[in-house]
């Protein structure tokens, strides 16, 4: 009786237990369903995928699943049927192994979008014969690699969407076989890969606008056909690849975003004169002002105002000289390839230390120029009242105030306070899309033109001082007319550096451009580095004081021995003579020491 009981008792635990377990089943959903033809998988609790996929299933959507970490081999197998497979929203989803998708004939619309990985599965088992294949990849923002031999196994025709992505290359085996490119927010891709590898590219949605141009020239190469195409006998013989390449008509392909102004189709220099000119000036800078340098620093005769002054002017030059060294240096780099280079030109630190040396040597010329002038003027028009001569550490004190404010004006665009030296190949700060940009370059270019008007003033008031009767050396008839000429030199070279610039810049920041950014190069070339080339002449080669540490210098190194004799024995003739002012134009002599003289 008891063993009755006992088997009884157990019969009913298992009862509950299957019980139990079928009302389990019931209550938990099914992760997966399959309605028709399609087959879904919208749980956020799945973790990997079903075996089971029936093999008629067409559609397979497999979204908002935010457990699965990875789909294996096999996951979506001979289903012959199958034509769109959508993997979405599962943003721990890191790894689909390689043979995930095999023998698909059907396939057509392929979506991995919104997930984590971080390198694509091979698509060569798809082994899918339809036409104009659609691969959407966007979105997958961890997404860096894509194998080389990852579209084997996709057909002819094809479209690539890897837009909001992290890839940097694109893969070489498909590029041959796409029509439409679509690559949006992809700021990692910043290279293309050769132009033989897109035959057949039709359309292309690009993150940077320079892409485009690299598309617009091949397709006009690429446009001519060749005599052989002519003849029909002929080309039966050819393989339809070379009829292909070589013999169909073609169009240029649809790209987007176009190149804006300040960004055309073109090298750093567009032209071959400016390519060559750009070398010859940035040497002459380099070179004159680096002599000026070296003689000024290791003259032994005592540290003046004027020399001291020279010093910045000559160190201001050499910069802007640095500056046409890198613009030239790069562009004779990316020359005839600026399209894939000028991404990370113009968004490195290449192009922000170019234009911070620009606009820092532009600036501090400008002010060391105008405080020279204001020297000369001050020391001619006060020359009998040594107590108001301008001492040493009044001119170190100016100077100061003049690198202060130079390395704020280079450092705001730098900064992204103001403009920006991103916005064009050459590194100027000639955006003004903003209030705040405008008004930098507005106020920018003012003050050079007020500096320029402030000089002229101070030369007429130099010429007006010394043709005085009065004065304690007035001027004969020639060298009235010898002073004359100078200054009209000094002034012109001014007047042709700045003038043209602040013109056109003004008008451009104003929102009236009269000229592109291609034309402007002709400015930067020609016009704005002319002071750097010219000071080294007006202000220190052409002086006697100049020439006389020149040569000292060089007879430590035993060259131009005598010369520097003629300037030592110069020197010592003339202990007996005063310092009288003097009316050359040149900057290093202020002072002439002179017999004093009356007139009776």
């Amino acid at each position: 009786m008891k063993n009755v009981v006992a088997v009884v008792v157990m019969l009913g635990l298992s009862l509950m237990g299957l019980r139990s377990a079928a009302n389990s089943t019931i209550a938990r959903p099914h992760l997966c369903s399959f309605d028709e033809e399609s087959f879904s998988c919208l749980n956020k609790e799945i973790q990997e995928m079903p075996t089971d996929i029936p093999k008629n299933t067409i559609y397979i959507v497999v979204s908002e699943n935010g457990h699965l970490l990875q789909i294996s081999d096999f996951s979506f197998a001979n289903l012959s049927s199958l034509t769109e497979i959508i993997i979405s929203k599962s943003k721990n989803l890191a790894i689909i192994h390689k043979n995930a998708f095999w023998n698909l004939p059907k396939l057509k619309y392929l979506s991995i979008t919104n997930t984590g990985l971080k390198k694509l599965p091979v698509f060569s088992r798809i082994n899918s014969v339809v036409k104009n294949f659609l691969l959407i990849l966007q979105d997958n923002m961890h997404l860096q690699v894509i194998p080389t031999n990852a579209f084997l196994g996709l057909s002819m025709d094809s479209e690539l969407d890897i837009s909001d992505t992290n890839v940097s290359l694109l893969p070489l085996s498909m590029l041959k076989t796409i029509q439409s490119l679509v690559a949006k927010s992809v700021e990692s891709l910043k290279i293309l890969p050769s132009l033989k590898y897109f035959p057949d590219l039709i359309e292309a949605n690009l993150t940077y606008s320079s892409h485009c141009c690299a598309f617009a020239d091949f397709r006009r190469n690429r446009s001519k056909r060749l005599p052989v195409c002519d003849e029909p006998n002929l080309i039966l013989l050819l393989p339809s690849s070379f009829y292909r390449d070589y013999c169909e008509e073609r169009t240029e392909v649809i790209c987007y975003p176009k190149p804006d102004a300040f960004n055309p189709c073109e090298d750093i220099m567009g032209h071959t004169y400016l390519r060559v000119l750009i070398w010859i000036i940035c040497v002459l800078a380099i070179v004159g002002n680096s002599v000026v340098l070296l003689v000024l620093l290791t003259s032994r005769y005592k540290l003046t105002v004027p020399r001291f002054l020279m010093c910045h002017l000559a160190f201001a030059d050499l910069c802007m000289g640095v500056y046409l060294m890198i613009i030239a240096s790069v562009d004779i780099h990316t020359r005839g390839h600026y399209y894939n280079y000028g991404i990370d030109w113009q968004e490195g630190v290449g192009c922000q230390a170019a234009g911070f040396f620009t606009v820092f040597a532009s600036e501090l010329s400008i002010y060391t120029l105008t405080v020279i002038t204001l020297e000369r003027w001050h020391t001619i028009t006060y020359a009998m009242q040594l107590e108001r001569k301008l001492q040493l550490r009044h001119a170190a004190a100016l100077m100061a105030g003049g690198w202060v404010f130079a390395w704020l004006v280079a450092l705001l665009p730098a900064l992204g306070l103001s403009s920006s030296y991103k916005g064009v190949s050459i590194c100027l700060p000639m955006n003004v899309e903003t209030p705040a940009s405008q008004s930098y370059v507005v106020l920018v270019l003012l003050l050079n033109v007020s500096a320029f008007l402030g000089m002229c003033a101070c030369y007429l008031g130099i010429y007006t001082t010394v043709r005085n009767p009065h004065a304690l050396a007035p001027l004969t008839s020639a060298s009235d007319t010898r002073l004359a000429k100078r200054m009209a030199v000094l002034i012109f070279t001014d007047f042709l550096c700045m003038a043209p610039i602040s013109f056109f810049a003004i008008s451009a920041a104003l929102k009236w451009p009269l000229i592109t950014v291609s034309h402007s190069k002709v400015l930067l070339v020609l016009f704005y580095p002319i002071n750097s080339c010219a000071n080294p002449f007006l202000y220190a080669f052409f002086t006697k004081n100049f020439k006389r540490d020149f040569f000292v210098l060089a007879s430590r190194f035993g060259c131009f021995k005598m010369q520097a004799q003629i300037y030592r024995t110069e020197s010592v003739s003339v202990q007996n003579g005063v310092w009288v002012p003097s009316p050359r134009s040149s900057e290093g002599t202020i002072y002439s020491l002179v017999h004093m003289t009356y007139k009776h």
